[in-house]
């Protein structure tokens, strides 16, 4: 894979690469830095990259690894959230009971569910984008999709589209 290759594929990945970014980081500003760390990474090794047809699973592994490079440096920080401020009125959020009870989920659970519902990559091969076993996938995404109809049932806020999405696979 030429370098020309590589642009188009990132250009095409773009919309994945910012929810699998946003599912680990949640602020856009970290998922920005994330994601242009990773296109940078990803033309420097680009001579790494052995088979073209796992050019894409090659990239979201260089922006995971990226996102947990963003979470580390960020943990010794200290969190404004611990500081409460007022609202203003341009940042109010907009956020469905689905999306909050998915933010609600632990790290792991969290990239499992996203690589599997809204980017549709198959349990084999999540499983080589985050160094499990396929039975490790299946664990998280069953514990998971538990944890979401769990949540939601305690504030009466399933409905029928919730829970066919909540349906196993």
């Amino acid at each position: 894979m030429d370098k020309e290759e590589l642009g188009g594929l990132i250009i095409r990945s773009e919309d994945s690469m910012y929810h699998i970014a946003k599912t680990l980081l949640r602020e856009d500003a970290d998922c920005e830095d994330a994601i242009s760390a990773a296109i940078v990474k990803a033309f420097s090794k680009i001579h790494t990259l052995r088979e073209d047809s796992l050019a894409k699973t090659w990239l979201i592994r260089i922006l995971i690894n990226e996102c947990y490079t963003v979470l580390r440096q960020k943990k010794n920080m200290i969190s404004l959230e611990e500081y409460p401020q007022p609202e203003k009125a341009w940042e109010k959020q907009d956020y469905s009971e689905l999306y909050e009870a998915l933010q609600r989920l632990p790290e792991e659970s969290r990239i499992c569910i996203s690589l599997f519902y809204m980017e549709g990559y198959s349990i084999k091969e999540i499983a080589v984008l985050l160094k499990l076993s396929e039975s490790g996938v299946k664990s998280r995404l069953a514990r998971a999709r538990m944890q979401i109809r769990r949540d939601m049932e305690q504030t009466d806020q399933v409905g029928p589209e919730h829970r066919l999405a909540m349906k196993k696979v």
